[in-house]
This record gives C-alpha cells, structure tokens and sequence, in this order.
C-alpha cells in the first residue's frame, strides 16, 4: 500500500515537471513570436516611411495598387530574410555588436532581394532609385533601435550615465585599462546593488589617461597610484582595495602595488581571466587574493599541443607515484589527451584512491586501471608490466624530502636508486617505446642523501639509453630524463607550510635569510615534461641527454615569506613574525639546475635546455648499484653513506644532527 502511494506520488511530480517544461516552452515560443511580429510590423513600416521621407506630399501621386502590393512584397521577404539569418536566436537582454551585424546582413539581403522582384513584376516604375538606401537606414534603425534601448533600460545605463559612482560598496581602484576592466565595469553597472564602487582605472602604459571607460575615469599611472590616493582623499574618497585586471603586468610591478596597498591599507586582488568571464565559469565578481604565482611572473610557455598529443593518444600509459604531486597532474593532463589506457600505480591508499576519483570525474569514459604498489618491490612491478604492457611510462615516485631522507639513506636508496632501476628495466625488457624519469635540481652537486640517489637515477637511465640504442639487438626503449626546481604547492614544499603558519597566527620559519630555490607551477611543470618527452622521443641525437626546464630567476625564501604575509593582508615582523632556524641536514643555501662542466644547448624549445651527458658504464653502474641496494636492504645507514659517495663523488656526505633540532 505504502509503494503504491510512493509510486502514484512521483508520477504526480513528473507530471507536475512535464507541464512545467511545455510552459516554460510555450513562454520562450511566444517571445520568440512577439519579436518576429514586432520585426514584421517594422519592415512594413520602413517601406512606408522611407517612401514618405523621399517622396514628401508627393507619396499620395502613387498608385495604391503599387503601395499596398509594394509593402506586402517587401514585408514578406524581409520576414523570410530576418528568419534564415537567425535574429531570434538572440536575446534583446544581451543584444550586441553580433546582433547588430546580422541585422545588418539581414536588412542588406532583403534590398537585394526585393529590387530584382520589383524590376520583374513592374520594372520599378514608381520605386525612387535612392530607396534601397534610404531603406537600408531607416529599417536597420527600426530594428535595432528598440533592442539597444531595451537593453539600455534593462542594463540601467541611463542612471549610470547620470551617477558614475553609486553611493554604496567598496571603494576600489582598477590596475589594468583593457578589456577585462571593461567587462568589469560593464557588470558592476548591470548590478542594482553592486558589491564594489569603482573610483578610477590605472592604466600600466599611460596612453589611456584622462579617457573614460563607461564614465570611470583612467587616473593615472600604477607608478602614480601615491599621488592619486591624495587626491582622491582631498574629495572624501578612500579605495579600501586594488584590483588588478591584468594577467600580464610585470612581476616587479605587482610587488610595488603590494608595497602601496599596504602602506595605505589596502588589499591586492585580481579578476578571473577574461576568458572565465567569456565562458560564464565564474561569476564575475569573483575577486580573487594575488597568489604567490603571480607574483613569479613566469612566461607563458611555447608548446607543442598536437605533438603531445600524438606522443599520448592511443597509447596505455604507466605512471609511477600517481598520487603525489607531479603523479597526479601528470594524470589529469595525460588523460586530456586521449590514451588508450592509463595505469595509476602508488604506494599510498589514500593517494591512489583520490587521483583514481579525479580521473573518472574528469573523464568517466577514460579506459584506466590502478594498482596498489612499490616501486622497490620487482615482483609486484613486473607483474604490472606483465598485465597491462604499457608502451610509455613516466617514473614520478621517489621520496624527496630532504632531511627525512637524510636521517634514512637506506631508504632513499632502495625507493629513488633501486626502485627507479627496476622500472627502467622492466621498461627495457618490456618493448616500451619511452620511460620518462623525473629528477631534481637538487641532483646537481648534492649536498644531500635525496640529491645523490636522484643523481644515480639519472646517471643509470642514462647509460641504457645509451647502451639500448647502440646494441641493435634490443628494442631501443628510449630513456628520457627531465630536471627541474621546485614546484608551488607540492607536498612539502615551503608554501603550504607557511600558508599553515600564517593560519595559526605565525611565525613564519626560513632555515637562512640567504637561502633561495627555483620555483614553478605544477601546471607548468608538467606541461614542460610532456614537451620535453616528445623531444627526447623524437631526437634520436638526444643519447642520455637531460632535459633541463627553464626556472627562471631564484627566489629568495625571505622575500617569499615576507610577500605571502603581506597578501595575508598583514605586514612582516609587526603582525606576523619570520624566525630563522638554520639549515637542516642535507640542505644548502643555493640551487644549481647544471654541473659547472655541463655546456647547455638549446632545444626547439625556448623553455628546455638539454644538459650533456656523462659517460658511464652501464655494466660497471648496475654492479655498483646492486651493491648499493644489498647494503641498502641491511639498514647500514653509514657503510650506505659511504657507497653513496663513492658513486656520485660531488656528494659529500655529512652525519646528520637529529630532525627535531631543525625545530
């Protein structure tokens, strides 16, 4: 009885849905209908006004058989014309130039049509030679006319025009003169109870000062932006914000406004991109905080999209360590791109299920697979191998954290060392066309336990893409190595840490005021090891070369504290504290992407260099590291410091003071 009730309850409220749907239908049809009638009556009326403006009391000479024939003809046509055109498919709310061009061509092609039929059924005996042009005005007016005054009405810009500045939100200042302070400009007026109250535009090039955009005034210079702020105040106008609406404003520009905003307490914000508001993605009062990013500046890349494309399509492609933080957006943008299959592989449950989730919410129909495995375990890789046959592999797992790997050398070995060489292997062994390794600057002249195992992965991925390659016998699996800094927002990384501390109140901890890092976004990075795979797959010259990715210039810890406490809104060492703690084991003051002996060498790329390899045998390196892991395996954390040593002589190893002393 109580099933029946349910069931007889829904069908009720699907009807209900169903009568809403053909009503809401039925509005739309009649809208659409009362403009097309208004659009008729118009033409009707443009060939009897236009004949009036020529003609003047000499319209009554006309025959009325030409005059009512004469406006039939032309209403018809122009009615066929404005329905293929498509004029109804916009709407009077949103009308714009799009809507003015097609009427434009709607208006154009029923005079061409009209003339011809008039000169066949009366040679245009009483039409006025000057009316195709008359017409073409008068009825363009009469059909856009009412739609630009409809928006105008609907758009308030007739109270705008008289008020540039309402009287309620947050005063604000705009950086930036383009065309996304226009579109911001432009929504805030459609707004009846706008959240900010723009008081002037500052345009970064100066050619726009003292020009209007939609009655807001350009004031100046951002260089500028003291002396407007006085002057501002001398009429009782105080900006509580900067708002910056360009994406492109040089990184050193953007710490300036920080500078200011703060000295006259103001916040920093930015817009959405133009194309999020094109989109309708975002909502455009969406003012966002300034992120540490934008104040990097980093250039957009040049890359080769289809080549990516080609290099991922169609193939199944393995990713080690999925889950960390290069693993998964090497997931998402991999799945982008169309392979055939994609195997997710971490040690990490937690990891594994969150990237494996992301994926089929990007893509529910992507083929994928994932396994619950360690890169040190052979059996359980070969058996991946075995199962699925991948044909591109990207190697992301390792552990990277410098002084947890310092305190366990054994560990780093077996996971970055051991575990890198039996992927490679299985890679070489398995006819897979391109194992792609990520590595570190920190590899360079390590100073660490992490930096020296991510040296002997490269090196060892080096020597068998040698070895592969000059022994025809085995399939010529290429081994692409890529190197770079640090990555924004990455596990363990010194901005989610200070994001945490600044959380809580502060302070902020830096090991040394002089300490700097190179620094990229995750987007970016990742974006660059999918160029750079396609190079080293497609240069066969490139033998055991690395990969270097552009970073840039070094950025000082210091500075990066100090400017995400002022985007905090709060100012250093007043509000929020920066304690220095010293180095911890196994890090040094300064990154270095290249070995001093490296000569770099472009690529097709202007964001990749290539670093020249470094012969080694690969016989004699995979002795010496089968070495190292057996020792590895014992827990021998000194005897293992000392075969690191002996691999990678740049390293000097150091006994670590314990972790809790970092504090």
């Amino acid at each position: 009885m109580d099933g029946n009730w349910r069931s007889e309850r829904n069908n009720i409220s699907r009807l209900r849905e169903l009568r809403m749907m053909k009503l809401i239908s039925k509005l739309l049809l009649n809208r659409r209908q009362t403009v097309f009638a208004h659009d008729i009556f118009m033409a009707a009326i443009s060939f009897v006004l236009t004949l009036l403006l020529r003609m003047g009391d000499a319209i009554y000479t006309l025959p009325l058989n030409f005059f009512v024939q004469g406006t039939i003809a032309f209403t018809i046509i122009a009615a066929s014309a404005f329905w293929y055109m498509g004029l109804y498919r916009g709407i009077w709310r949103y009308a714009s130039t799009n809507d003015a061009i097609q009427i434009t061509k709607a208006v154009t092609v029923t005079i061409l049509v009209f003339l011809p039929v008039m000169f066949l059924w009366s040679r245009a005996e009483f039409l006025p030679r000057s009316f195709p042009v008359i017409n073409w005005f008068v009825l363009i007016a009469l059909l856009g006319g009412p739609r630009f005054i409809f928006r105008l009405l609907k758009d308030r810009h007739f109270e705008f025009a008289t008020l540039p500045s309402t009287t309620t939100g947050i005063p604000v200042l705009l950086v930036g003169a383009g065309d996304a302070a226009e579109t911001f400009i432009r929504e805030m007026a459609r707004e009846r109870s706008s959240i900010y109250r723009i008081e002037g535009v500052l345009d970064e090039k100066g050619r726009r000062i003292g020009s209007h955009i939609r009655s807001v005034p350009v004031l100046g210079t951002p260089e500028q932006l003291p002396i407007i702020l006085k002057q501002l105040a001398l009429s009782d106008i105080y900006p509580q914000r900067l708002i910056v609406t360009k994406h492109e404003l040089e990184p050193t520009l953007l710490h300036d406004l920080l500078d200011i905003a703060q000295a006259n307490g103001m916040t920093l914000s930015r817009l959405p991109r133009l194309t999020e508001f094109q989109t309708g993605s975002v909502n455009p009062f969406d003012v966002r905080p300034v992120d540490v990013e934008d104040l990097l500046g980093r250039p957009q890349a040049i890359l080769d999209r289809p080549a990516m494309e080609q290099l991922i399509a169609g193939k199944r492609v393995l990713i080690s360590g999925a889950g960390g933080t290069i693993g998964a957006e090497l997931s998402r943008q991999v799945t982008d791109l169309g392979p055939a299959q994609i195997i997710i592989v971490d040690n990490s449950e937690y990891n594994l299920y969150s990237i494996d989730l992301e994926i089929k919410q990007r893509n529910s129909l992507q083929p994928r697979a994932m396994r619950l495995a360690n890169v040190r375990n052979k059996a359980q890789m070969t058996e991946i191998f075995n199962e699925f046959h991948p044909e591109l592999v990207f190697h992301t797992a390792a552990l990277k954290h410098v002084p947890i790997v310092e305190l366990h050398p054994c560990e780093g070995v077996l996971t970055n060392v051991s575990g890198s060489k039996i992927v490679a292997d299985l890679c070489a062994s398995n006819n897979v066309d391109a194992m792609v390794l990520i590595s570190t600057d920190k590899a360079v002249n390590p100073t660490s336990v992490m930096g020296a195992t991510k040296r002997i992965a490269e090196s060892y991925c080096q020597a068998l893409d040698r070895q592969n390659f000059e022994n025809s016998s085995n399939h010529r699996c290429r081994f692409v190595t890529v190197r770079f800094g640090n990555v924004l927002g990455s596990t363990g990384s010194v901005v989610p840490l200070f994001e945490k501390q600044l959380a809580l109140g502060g302070p902020l901890t830096v090991t040394d005021p002089n300490m700097a890092r190179y620094f990229m976004t995750t987007r970016e990075a990742v974006e660059l090891v999918l160029q750079a795979s396609v190079l080293g797959v497609e240069d066969s010259k490139a033998l055991g070369e690395i990969f270097v990715l552009d970073m840039g210039k070094p950025v000082r810890i210091l500075a990066l504290a100090e400017q995400m406490i002022r985007l905090a809104g709060k100012k250093p060492y007043e509000d929020i504290e920066i304690v220095f703690t010293g180095l911890r084991p196994g890090e040094k003051l300064y990154e270095e992407l290249f070995y001093d002996t490296e000569e770099t060498q472009p690529t097709s790329n202007s964001s990749i260099l290539l670093a020249p390899p470094k012969r080694v045998d690969h016989d004699l390196l995979d002795h010496k590291i089968d070495k190292l892991t057996a020792i590895a395996k014992t827990d021998n954390d000194e005897v293992c410091r000392v075969l690191l040593q002996e691999l990678v002589p740049e390293y000097v190893a150091d006994v670590p003071t314990p972790l809790i002393a970092a504090k």
